[in-house]
């Protein structure tokens, strides 16, 4: 990156009083991801378990009817069930609530709260584990690369269970399965990351309008029947809260303290508005959390509160209804 007339930028004294002519620190290599890679597998995993349990062949007998015949049978105990009990090619709906789906009546009436997080392992079928997958690997390894597994992980998988917690909170009825918020989140780390190292990038704008042009698309899509655009949504602020606490970049004499004179060394690894962004957003999301938790486990219904955000999870028109959503 260019270095401008900025006083942060200019060139670093020496000992002498004149101008050692030492550019940049060097660029450090990219991290390994093995993180990132790892979520794939155990999703992947879990999914071939979530299907050898589900046992579409035996469960299918048991219903003597003809019109009940599952999917891809040479695969045997692993095959899918019918189309038009899941049309994304997976395990029956009671299959996922056994292994940990998400669903409101068992979360706070049975006091099941470890569904908020099992949740986000499972899949619906092979086509929603796909989507997500490619996904997670087109976003997660880069982010990996560059800010290690420690902070990637955690906004992962905070960013799912909070998109979880949105989720119960307005959604009662049906059953909720997916990485989808802890893949927003991923997405809004992005965002705020951008936004706290806004003065190291040099094509800013560009990367800001592209990376908020791929969330709103995806975003848009959640407004569709049977998409949990709160989930989404949920997971989206919780990684972008949190992408300011963990994802700030060190300043550039703070990377290249080591060639500053002893007399002129820097104390702050962090600019002042990094601190405070840092802080607001550690102080919104903790309270985020303890408010919707309360209102969760007391029973209360998030739509009682909101009742514009029905049309966050489904816009009506003349091709679909949105009664059941």
């Amino acid at each position: 990156m260019a270095l401008g007339d900025d006083p942060e930028n200019r060139e670093i004294g020496s000992e002498d009083g004149g101008r050692s002519r030492i550019g940049p620190p060097p660029i450090p290599s990219p991290l390994s991801s093995w993180l990132v890679p790892l979520f794939v597998v155990t999703n992947v995993t879990l999914f071939s378990i979530a299907m050898f349990v589900n046992n579409c062949p035996k469960h299918s007998e048991s219903h003597h009817s003809p019109n009940h015949h599952c999917v891809a049978t040479f695969l045997g105990r692993l095959s899918f069930e019918p189309l038009r009990n899941n049309p994304l090619f997976g395990p029956s709906s009671r299959t996922l609530v056994k292994l940990g789906s998400l669903e409101w009546c068992r979360v706070v009436e049975e006091h099941e709260a470890w569904r908020l997080f099992t949740c986000i392992w499972l899949h619906a079928g092979v086509i929603h584990l796909v989507a997500n997958m490619i996904s997670l690997l087109f976003v997660g390894i880069r982010l990996e690369q560059q800010f290690g597994f420690v902070r990637i992980g955690v906004i992962y998988v905070v960013s799912g269970v909070g998109g979880s917690v949105l989720s119960s909170l307005f959604i009662r009825n049906g059953v909720s399965v997916g990485a989808s918020g802890a893949l927003f989140g991923l997405l809004g780390s992005m965002l705020s990351e951008i936004l706290t190292n806004w003065t190291i990038y040099s094509n800013k704008v560009a990367a800001l309008l592209t990376l908020l042009f791929v969330v709103v698309i995806n975003l848009a899509f959640g407004i569709l029947p049977h998409v949990d655009n709160m989930g989404h949504l949920g997971g989206f602020v919780v990684g972008f809260l949190l992408g300011f606490v963990l994802l700030a970049r060190p300043q550039f004499k703070w990377l290249a303290r080591e060639h500053i004179p002893q007399d002129r060394r820097l104390t702050s690894k962090y600019k002042p508005y990094q601190y405070i962004l840092r802080l607001i957003s550690l102080a919104l999301m903790i309270a985020g959390f303890v408010v919707t938790l309360v209102m969760l486990f007391r029973g209360e219904d998030g739509n009682d509160h909101c009742r514009w955000c029905r049309y966050l999870r489904c816009i009506p028109t003349s091709k679909w209804s949105c009664e059941d959503v």
